[in-house]
């Protein structure tokens, strides 16, 4: 566990770095800098417990298990965010965009968040 948890972590800073750096390039920034926070690690990190999810729901269709993770991804961003915003340390704020949720989650990631959730699948099942 241990293991992914580190894994996850690591994967989830370069996804976020590659994110950012994407949404900076159609801002206009040639430099595409992307970015995170060190406070993002042990977020990205929760995805480990995406393999024993997984083991409870191998059998259901892929479009339920990406549904599943999403939900999931959604309540731990939701958590994190009100944790951290609660001593000022919130990495993200969303409330200028649209289809946000107290500035924490937004809910046009939604496909995003299916997908990442596959793909940490896969990851964490071929690492175990």
């Amino acid at each position: 566990m241990k293991k992914n948890f580190l894994l996850c972590g690591s994967i989830g800073w370069c996804m976020e770095i590659i994110w950012t750096g994407l949404h900076s390039l159609l801002a206009g920034e040639l430099t595409m800098m992307g970015k995170t926070s060190l406070l993002m690690f042990p977020i990205y990190g929760c995805a480990s417990l995406i393999n024993p999810v997984y083991k409870k729901i191998s059998s259901a269709p892929v479009f339920v298990r990406g549904c599943i993770y999403t939900a999931g991804i959604f309540l731990v961003e939701y958590l994190c965010g009100s944790f951290l915003r609660f001593f000022h340390m919130c990495p993200w704020d969303y409330s200028d965009a649209p289809l946000n949720y107290k500035g924490l989650i937004r809910l046009d990631y939604a496909p995003v968040w299916f997908a990442a959730g596959l793909i940490f699948e896969k990851i964490v099942r071929k690492s175990s």
